[in-house]
This record gives structure tokens, C-alpha cells and sequence, in this order.
């Protein structure tokens, strides 16, 4: 996916958007409709912005050793209809950098289309679980907000 990210930069800013929505989904999901209305005036700093994120991810050196050593729950929501190349692995590898991981597939959800906007409910419920089983590890955790 590196290899996809890095050929963005040479895109004028709207080829950038459209193909960086593209890489976000399944193969064969159409892209999210732009809301109604003139774009807001924040959305020119957009792809400028993300082409700064994609940078520093593809020449930055994540210490997953350091990240082993949180050993409290972690949750991954993941959205079914996300290009799997990209988000699937990276729950592929979180898996095996946090001994206590739990994913949870949003079979009808996308990267623009996520679970806490559509199913408010269900990702309360797991993240309700996810709060008890790390009280429960640490009881000093209580009243804690993570």
C-alpha cells in the first residue's frame, strides 16, 4: 500500500481526494456523494493535509515493541466495505503486536461511512465491554476516560 500512497503525490489536489477516497474502499464500492452545497473553505487545506499524514507514515518508524507493552484492551472497529489491503492488515498486525485485542467487523460500513455515525449503539456496546474487562484488569482504571 506504500507503493499506492506514494504515486498520490504526484495528483493535483482534486485527483488526490478522488484517489485517495478510492484507496480507502473494498474494490467495487463506490465512493461516498459530496454533501450538498459549495465544499467548506477548511476542505482546500484537506488534501494538503493528508498527503502530510501519508508522508510521515510512509517514512516513519512505528515502535510496535513500545506498543506491546500496553496491556490493557485495545479495540479495532473495522468496516467491512474498507479496502481490506490496507485496514484489514493493519488489524492483521495490531493483532499481534496487543495481547488482548478484539476486532469487530462493521460488515456494511466504509472508511467515510463509519460505525459510530450509522451504529451509534452497537459500537457503544462494545466499547462498554471493552471499559469493564480493562476495570476489571486494573480497578484503579475506575472513572477513568481513555
Amino acid at each position: 500500500m506504500r507503493r499506492e500512497f506514494a504515486k498520490l503525490d504526484a495528483l493535483t489536489p482534486d485527483e488526490f481526494m478522488a484517489a485517495f477516497i478510492r484507496l480507502q474502499l473494498r474494490a467495487g464500492v463506490a465512493p461516498p456523494a459530496p454533501p450538498p452545497g459549495p465544499p467548506p473553505p477548511w476542505m482546500t487545506t484537506r488534501p494538503a493535509g493528508i498527503r502530510a499524514l501519508t508522508r510521515t507514515f510512509r517514512t516513519s518508524d512505528l515502535d510496535r515493541e513500545s506498543l506491546r507493552r500496553f496491556d490493557l484492551p485495545v479495540y479495532y472497529a473495522l468496516g467491512g466495505l474498507s479496502n481490506p489491503d490496507l485496514y484489514e492488515e493493519i488489524a492483521e498486525r495490531l493483532s499481534r503486536v496487543f495481547d488482548d485485542f478484539t476486532l469487530e467487523v462493521f460488515e456494511e460500513r466504509h472508511h467515510f461511512d463509519p460505525p459510530h455515525r450509522i451504529e451509534p449503539e452497537r459500537l457503544a456496546r462494545s466499547l462498554r465491554t471493552l471499559w469493564n474487562r480493562a476495570e476489571a484488569a486494573r480497578p484503579s482504571l475506575t472513572g477513568t476516560i481513555f
